[in-house]
């Protein structure tokens, strides 16, 4: 659904083909513990641009009358719109732990909502190995969809977070090396998402 929409919105934009990325999130991330104080989740809020959500909705058939109030029956068909992922798919979010990768779980639907032109879904994933510390970053690797922590992190009390930007002028930079060899608008993008994205750091207990 995200890919199709996306497409779309290439073909009305000339030019946009060549720009990355496509798709913008402002994202929230909260950590959850048990009451030991291992970090046993994360929920993850994703807001979507005004554009893809536009997109979306026109896609699913809805808010045909353009009023930017869904109707109930609307809103629950857009519940879980953006949760059918597909096989190699991980939700754009990385976990480690002091270096070693850290799985998490499938996303568990909590919440769909339409406001201000936007839409914003809720998901929760578990991690599979609970801990007192864990690092996590949201990011496309081929940067087609951009993840902007606008929302902040939220952590229990007793926790502490550390949220380390990215050099972006490093990051643009290897980008024009990366692409200084291939064609103006590759068919296959460069993994370089994770050189734009914020890492955070929460540690509990």
């Amino acid at each position: 659904m995200m890919r199709s929409a996306a497409a779309l919105a290439l073909a009305l934009l000339p030019g946009m083909a060549q720009a990355h990325p496509h798709i913008f999130v402002d994202t929230t991330l909260r950590l959850v513990t048990d009451a030991s104080g291992q970090i046993t989740g994360v929920e993850v809020v994703w807001t979507y641009d005004e554009l893809f959500s536009l997109l979306i909705l026109e896609d699913m058939g809805l808010d045909t009358d353009y009023d930017g109030v869904l109707t109930p029956p609307e809103l629950e068909q857009l519940q879980g719109f953006d949760m059918n992922w597909i096989e190699g798919y991980h939700g754009d979010l990385f976990a480690s732990r002091d270096g070693a990768d850290l799985s998490l779980g499938p996303p568990q639907p909590r919440s769909t909502a339409f406001d201000d032109g936007k839409i914003t879904s809720v998901h929760f994933r578990t991690i599979a190995a609970p801990g007192e510390k864990v690092t996590l970053r949201a990011y496309d690797p081929t940067f087609y969809t951009a993840y902007d922590l606008t929302g902040g992190v939220a952590a229990p009390e007793g926790c502490e977070v550390r949220i380390n930007r990215p050099d972006l002028d490093a990051a643009y930079a290897a980008v024009e090396e990366e692409l200084k060899d291939m064609p103006p608008d590759p068919e296959d993008y460069p993994p370089v998402g994770d050189l734009f994205a914020d890492t955070v750091v929460v540690t509990c207990g």
